[in-house]
């Protein structure tokens, strides 16, 4: 594969398609599972989970919002981010090339549905994801993301929403970013950290987004996950404000040589309630996963913030492996894996055969309608 800025340009061999394929697909669907794994327990502490669930905790999918593997709004906004990366894709045919401002769009969408009770049919410029009705529940969002898109303002990095927010909330919606696998590193880097400043605004709660962002770039185009993180930090390196962020993804490196894995190595990481945290804790059960399941389970068994820390390794492990390394009965269960499934291979098609679906002279009437350029 060869690429240019916004993949535009991108030629792709068939296989390269489908490898490409495989971790977008695993990537959205691998941090869903993590997701759904600690959504029963993000509140819960470590004891309290063993009380419930037995000596090993979390080791399956426990009912919450009235079924098991229901998502939250971590998979909710990373969904919207996927849906608006691929519509400043499309919108770019007309001139307009600020993929900032579509993604701030595509959360706007995504505020609609935490206060409307469904999707509103007059609005032609939805598009396909955002007339999902089962997507139109709140599950336990941040304050900071519901705040940040209170209004239509869109928060920059000279003027952010929240500037005293370094919440989760933005780096557990950021690894669709990294799939731009056309875009070079320090671009992919930027774009995750001016969309973070449109509900957190404290350099923590953005600077931790792009790191996320660019880990994923590297799995996404095959490479490891160490050096992805390598490559983070030297990019961390460059941003005032960074030493947060770049401390705790070291201590995440740290643990690794701490010995085996266990609950309580991750909680020495901190409680995933803050970006730089659920960074480092999803990065190191990553790091010393001895497969797919191991790891997310890791993951969600600690007190704090267990579905983001479950996205975020998730997301790391299925841009990893691809989707096939996921646990198929995890699969089956998730809610809303059709939809998850349709976008990923959305986002795909768009990245790789974008010119063959619209240009600025003429466009296929079905991916418009899915995708308005409005």
């Amino acid at each position: 594969m060869t690429g240019s800025v916004g993949g535009a340009t991108a030629v792709w061999g068939r296989r390269e398609q489908q490898d490409f394929r495989s971790r977008v697909r695993g990537c959205l669907l691998g941090g869903a599972i993590g997701d759904a794994l600690g959504a029963a327990v993000e509140f819960e502490s470590l004891d309290a989970i063993r009380t419930a669930h037995g000596a090993d905790g979390v080791t399956d999918y426990i009912p919450a919002y009235g079924r098991r593997g229901a998502i939250t709004d971590d998979t909710q906004l990373t969904l919207f981010t996927t849906d608006g990366l691929i519509r400043a894709q499309v919108r770019r045919d007309t001139g307009a090339w600020h993929p900032p401002s579509d993604v701030h769009r595509a959360y706007l969408r995504w505020a609609a549905t935490q206060r409307d009770w469904g999707p509103d049919e007059r609005r032609k410029d939805a598009g396909w994801l955002a007339r999902e009705e089962w997507l139109y529940a709140r599950r336990a969002p941040g304050r900071a993301c519901l705040t940040g898109l209170g209004d239509e303002t869109m928060g920059t990095l000279e003027k952010p929403k929240n500037p005293d927010s370094k919440g989760c909330g933005a780096v557990m919606r950021s690894a669709p970013f990294g799939l731009l696998v056309g875009w070079e590193p320090q671009l992919v880097f930027q774009l995750a950290v001016e969309c973070a400043a449109q509900t957190h605004g404290h350099p923590t709660g953005y600077l931790a987004a792009g790191a996320m962002a660019v880990i994923v770039h590297s799995l996404a185009r095959g490479e490891g996950l160490d050096g992805g993180i390598q490559h983070a930090l030297a990019l961390l390196g460059t941003r005032p404000d960074h030493q947060e962020t770049t401390d705790a993804l070291q201590r995440a490196l740290g643990a690794v040589r701490q010995g085996l894995p266990t609950p309580a190595r991750v909680e020495a990481l901190g409680a995933g309630w803050t970006g730089e945290e659920a960074l480092a804790m999803g990065v190191y059960c990553a790091l010393v996963a001895e497969d797919v399941r191991h790891g997310l389970l890791l993951a969600v068994n600690h007190g704090g913030d267990s579905d983001s820390t479950g996205s975020i390794c998730g997301n790391l492990l299925g841009a990893m492996h691809g989707e096939t390394a996921l646990p198929p009965g995890w699969l089956v269960e998730l809610e809303g894996r059709g939809t998850i499934l349709e976008l990923a291979d959305d986002f795909a098609m768009e990245m790789t055969q974008g010119p063959a679906l619209h240009s600025p002279a003429a466009a296929a009437p079905g991916w418009l309608a899915r995708y308005p350029r409005g």
